[in-house]
């Protein structure tokens, strides 16, 4: 492959740390949200700092792919695949954003502290507000679903590519590998 149809090594790093990030959160999220024992409090210390981490890293992530472009798709695609690509990858962007800044206006509506240990506790960014707060938390959760679906979506065009297609699209996000 070339270097043309390969990602940035700097853009495979942060799609894979991110990539774990978010599969954690997800999971971490379903965990925190389904049990009322201690291991809640455990859970939601690291949720806080971790979507405050993806909101961070999606921000950078964005930056760089907005002056570094992907590779182009396979020529033989068809429109509604290259559509499909590129619609995925603006929901992830936007929920890489949105689902942290909806978590912590969630938080700052609830009036609960937003901290990411250490001491360090982040502003409220929305005013104390109990029918928001309600709202928000509802938003949160089925974004937080929507993302788990496109992110196996995500995963599946993605395996298509490296299993089936055999086209390259796979390889460009892992550095030249291919899947056998």
């Amino acid at each position: 492959m070339s270097r043309e149809d390969m990602f940035h090594p700097f853009a495979r790093v942060l799609h894979w740390l991110m990539a774990i990030a978010i599969l954690a959160m997800l999971f971490i999220g379903a965990g925190m949200v389904s049990t009322l024992s201690t291991k809640h409090t455990w859970l939601l210390a690291i949720h806080k700092p971790l979507g405050i981490t993806i909101f961070v890293l999606a921000l950078i992530r964005l930056g760089f792919r907005l002056t570094h472009p992907a590779p182009p798709l396979p020529a033989d695609l068809p429109v509604w695949q290259k559509l499909a690509a590129h619609g995925s990858h603006v929901m992830l962007y936007a929920l890489m954003i949105a689902m942290p800044l909806i978590g912590w206006g969630m938080l700052s509506a609830g009036d609960y502290p937003v901290t990411l240990g250490a001491g360090i506790r982040l502003p409220q960014i929305l005013p104390a507000n109990p029918a928001l707060f309600a709202w928000l938390r509802e938003a949160h959760r089925y974004l937080a679903w929507l993302f788990f679906l496109t992110f196996l979506a995500h995963m599946g065009a993605a395996l298509m590519h490296g299993l089936i297609r055999r086209d390259g699209v796979l390889r460009s996000m892992t550095g030249g590998r291919q899947l056998d």
